[in-house]
């Protein structure tokens, strides 16, 4: 089990390094790669189930304990993301199908890198972890809706089936299922690389002669989102650490789930801004954070200094 959790928290850290090379193989090979395309959904399920096994009570502490942060995180990252994909959609004109992915990229709950990310940021993980959480819970009912108001488009589905279900046997199981935890990163990952090499397999024509465009778009929105969220915690008056926390939360989205959603319902070219966020996040979050780890509140000590 101990080799398991080391395989899973290698895969973990390199998980940019290998999406980035599998969506290459299948750029240059995509014959290769098409037969994941028809269990995009299945495997999107086994990463929300893993979702559900992993989130406990004392996820959701923060929500009692600091209600307004929270709220702010949360609401910041439901508008701030979808607003700038949205705009930059007329901007440069995308278009329809990869702007349908743009905007759904955005309307997705933030990604679970971020709260690492935030981590090895000294920011505030308690804060990170809760908005994470919640927003992965929400995401069933505000993505969809976030979909309909700027894309005028509509998306049945339902991830919060499969995050239920990994609940309850997390409680039922208890701590027996504490083992099986520890493969998770490895299984999330493997999933996603799965789910990215279809996309770019089945879409390699049109992402030849879009590429660079989508490149550019994903490059300004994840970067404008970053941005934001820190100036979001300012202006509401929160500490660094907390500024921090919202600023790689709202920047850093669930691409693999836009992936996944965006092929399930749309045309598969729409999943192309999510596949290349999903690379181009895990690249520009361990820079912020590199950058935020020199920054601090002038006479706090940090209270989450991961040496």
């Amino acid at each position: 089990m101990a080799f398991l959790a080391s395989v899973s928290q290698f895969l973990g850290k390199t998980f940019a390094l290998w999406v980035l090379v599998f969506a290459g193989l299948a750029y240059v090979s995509p014959d290769s790669f098409k037969f994941f395309a028809p269990y995009i959904s299945p495997l999107l399920g086994i990463i929300m189930f893993g979702i559900g096994l992993t989130l406990k009570a004392s996820d959701f502490s923060e929500v009692f304990r600091r209600p307004m942060a929270v709220a702010i995180g949360t609401l910041g990252q439901f508008t701030i993301m979808p607003i700038l994909a949205w705009l930059l959609c007329l901007i440069f004109n995308l278009p329809p199908d990869i702007a349908v992915g743009v905007i759904l990229v955005g309307c997705c709950p933030g990604g679970t890198a971020s709260n690492v990310m935030t981590y090895l940021a000294r920011g505030d993980v308690p804060l990170s972890v809760t908005v994470s959480s919640l927003s992965t819970i929400l995401a069933p009912i505000v993505t969809p809706a976030l979909i309909y108001l700027f894309a005028h488009s509509w998306i049945n589905v339902n991830p919060v089936a499969p995050i239920i279900l990994g609940l309850i046997v997390k409680a039922i199981f208890k701590s027996k299922i504490d083992a099986a935890v520890t493969a998770l990163p490895a299984i999330s990952v493997i999933a996603i690389i799965m789910i990215v090499s279809a996309v770019v397999a089945v879409s390699q024509k049109k992402i030849a002669e879009i590429g660079l465009l989508v490149f550019a778009v994903v490059v300004l929105h994840n970067g404008l989102g970053l941005l934001l969220g820190f100036f979001l915690g300012k202006i509401t008056g929160m500490d660094v650490a907390k500024c921090k926390a919202l600023s790689l939360e709202i920047g850093m989205q669930n691409s693999g789930l836009g992936v996944a959603l965006a092929t399930a319902h749309f045309n598969p070219i729409a999943a192309v801004p999510s596949a290349i966020f999903s690379v181009w996040h895990n690249i520009s979050g361990p820079i912020a954070a590199a950058i935020y780890r020199r920054m601090q509140d002038k006479g706090s000590a940090d209270q989450n200094d991961p040496t």
